[in-house]
């Protein structure tokens, strides 16, 4: 890597709305590939049972956990990169990228071991029955066992979307999805010569799918890319530096998960149906609104780098264009879902209670998406700017002190479909709070900044 990037990759250049484009155009094919693996894994597994297709369902909580502090950490990492690339620091580029993922091996293992000894009492807690608990153990035992390269993957491509490489990323995404779809039937069905695994031929293809992604990530990283160090000097430094984001963005991650476990056990009073039900529908609901996700996304490298060379004027462009696309898409992904949602749900499951309740989901959750798609441009550029304390305000917020709440009213007063429109209710409010704030925030930084350099041009 020499210490400049090229036109593609230099983000403070050229029209801000390509930029945005291009890496939101091939994050949306790797977050498309991965959706579509599991929307496929998922229809598999229906085929197999209700109980089973439960079973996946319970899994989210803790999936979502462990998964968080690779997030966590590749989100400090990517908004220390992009401000260093803005900067022209390569040098600091290459160490941060090899101490983030030495960091991430560290912790995702250790927290796979702890997980592996208390798979029982979580899932009891959860509210799983005694013919669905044996079945969620026996997927996550075999799960854990990928979840250091599926998060060393995770972090390594949010790593290159940094420095502005777009590419790479999708197509490395779109293999390993491509491989478990491919693998997953043979070990679930017993096709060929292998045997009928069921749930645990789920998790099995999914280890293997994701290692090899993982060796291809690292043979890019290496040979192709040359953005590993291979050096200790300053992990101390760069560790501080990850941190100083990456733990407020790990601890805003950890609540979504605790949120998600205290719905799912409400879901769970209603029946083994209803919580089937939401799991199929959330998935749906998902590969509906990658395009918003995958903007919220790629506003964080593009912010980044011209915070870094500050170019205020492309931060506040970036986002004003990010806003107003997820916005109109929202509407449109939500009447989409209006019209296609049952089919889509017909595909996976056959269960008229199933079917039900995913559907009422559907009609309800993803009202808000646009104003999710807002929220989510915010937290990207505070964690984009170096300031990790908003996000991990707005997580708190969303997630336990308006959410929950509502979702206990809700459920009271309507049933489980009360617990669908307190998400909704909550989105609407913290949508615009953080719209405001965001907003604030670099208005706020920039007359900072301009000072500054006014007081030190005066002082030469």
């Amino acid at each position: 890597m020499e210490n400049t990037v090229n036109n593609d990759e230099d983000l403070t250049q050229g029209p801000v709305a390509r930029h945005v484009a291009r890496l939101s155009g091939f994050m949306m094919l790797g977050m498309l590939s991965f959706n579509l693996a599991t929307l496929c894994e998922t229809i598999y597994v229906g085929m197999v049972g209700t109980n089973e297709l439960a079973a996946i369902s319970f899994t989210y909580p803790l999936v979502f956990t462990l998964q968080a502090v690779s997030m966590g950490l590749s989100v400090g990492a990517s908004s220390v990169v992009a401000r260093s690339i803005g900067l022209g620091d390569m040098q600091k580029v290459r160490l941060l990228t090899t101490h983030c993922l030495l960091l991430s091996i560290m912790f995702t293992t250790l927290l796979g071991i702890i997980a592996f000894f208390y798979l029982l009492p979580i899932f009891s807690l959860l509210g799983a029955d005694a013919v669905v608990l044996p079945l969620v153990v026996d997927y996550m035992s075999i799960w854990l066992i990928g979840l250091p390269v599926f998060a060393l993957s995770f972090v390594g491509t949010s790593l290159m979307r940094a420095s502005g490489d777009a590419f790479t990323p999708g197509v490395l995404s779109t293999v390993g999805s491509v491989l478990h779809v491919v693998i997953a039937p043979f070990l679930i069905f017993g096709l060929g010569p292998f045997p009928e695994l069921g749930l645990q031929g789920a998790a099995i293809s999914f280890v293997v799918a994701r290692t090899i992604a993982f060796l291809a990530l690292m043979y890019v990283f290496v040979f192709r890319q040359d953005m590993l160090s291979f050096e200790l000097r300053g992990l101390v430094d760069s560790s501080k530096e990850i941190l100083h984001v990456g733990l407020p963005a790990l601890t805003a991650n950890l609540i979504m998960p605790v949120s998600m476990a205290i719905i799912t056990r409400l879901l769970a009073g209603h029946g083994t149906a209803v919580v089937a039900g939401y799991g199929v529908a959330a998935r749906i609901e998902f590969l509906a609104i990658l395009v918003i996700f995958s903007t919220s996304v790629s506003v964080s490298p593009v912010i980044g780098q011209n915070w870094g060379a500050g170019m205020v004027d492309r931060v506040k462009e970036t986002l004003r264009l990010a806003n107003g696309f997820v916005l109109l898409y929202g509407v449109f992904a939500y009447v989409m879902l209006l019209i296609f949602g049952e089919f889509f749900i017909g595909l996976i499951n056959d269960d008229p209670a199933v079917r039900s309740a995913a559907y009422n989901y559907l009609i309800i959750g993803p009202m808000a998406v646009g104003l999710m798609g807002v929220m989510q441009n915010s937290t990207n550029a505070f964690n984009a700017l170096g300031k990790p304390m908003p996000p991990l305000i707005i997580s708190l917020l969303r997630m336990i002190v308006i959410n929950i709440p509502l979702a206990l009213i809700g459920n009271y007063l309507f049933g489980y479909q009360g617990i669908f429109i307190a998400g909704v209710v909550t989105t609407i409010m913290l949508a615009i709070g953080s719209w405001l704030w965001i907003n604030r925030t670099v208005d706020t930084s920039a007359r900072r900044m301009t000072f500054n350099t006014e007081n030190t041009n005066g002082s030469l």
